[in-house]
């Protein structure tokens, strides 16, 4: 095993990894932007709509911000423009006098379809040529991390370790 200043190959592999996924993220949310701009979405708009209608019973926006593994402050900014554009709405949570509940809008459910029926061919095109075994195991993959990240799989809790992808 490598000092602890030292990573694994593993480590090195997920490091390198982790920048392509920065990558890829901004470059999706970057497609989604320009797929559905005539709707009045953004690619985070449109994320943030997905998230409400996958995620079944009415969430809070903490509720959706945990699903979407992210920070409450950014999910409760674009759930206000989703507000002010009329895609959702809010209404009492039996839970919580001040958090209150997400609900999707029919104008919210329509610019939602509409994106996702522009996502069809793009994302067909985007995977066109790439092995369907590939693609299984790359999920598989992440659904792991994922897992381990969100069971506390973090080794250090030291603020001083600096990121954890440089």
């Amino acid at each position: 095993m490598p000092p602890e200043s030292q990573r694994t190959p593993a480590g090195e592999i997920l490091t390198h990894l982790t920048m392509e996924l920065f990558r890829v993220s901004s470059l999706i949310l970057n497609a989604g932007d320009r797929l559905a701009a005539h709707l009045g979405l953004t690619g985070t708009r449109w994320q943030i709509l997905g998230a409400i209608v996958r995620t079944g019973p009415p969430q809070s926006v903490a509720g959706i911000a945990r699903n979407l593994g992210t920070n409450r402050q950014n999910v409760q900014r674009i759930v206000n423009d989703l507000h002010r554009l009329e895609c959702i709405t809010f209404k009492a949570n039996p839970r919580h006098r001040r958090a209150q509940l997400v609900v999707l809008t029919a104008k919210g459910k329509q610019a939602y379809e509409a994106a996702m029926a522009l996502q069809a061919p793009w994302v067909n095109q985007v995977t066109q040529g790439l092995d369907l075994k590939d693609l299984k195991a790359f999920q598989r993959v992440l659904l792991s991390l994922r897992e381990r990240l969100e069971s506390g799989g973090e080794t250090s809790d030291d603020p001083e370790s600096g990121t954890p992808w440089r």
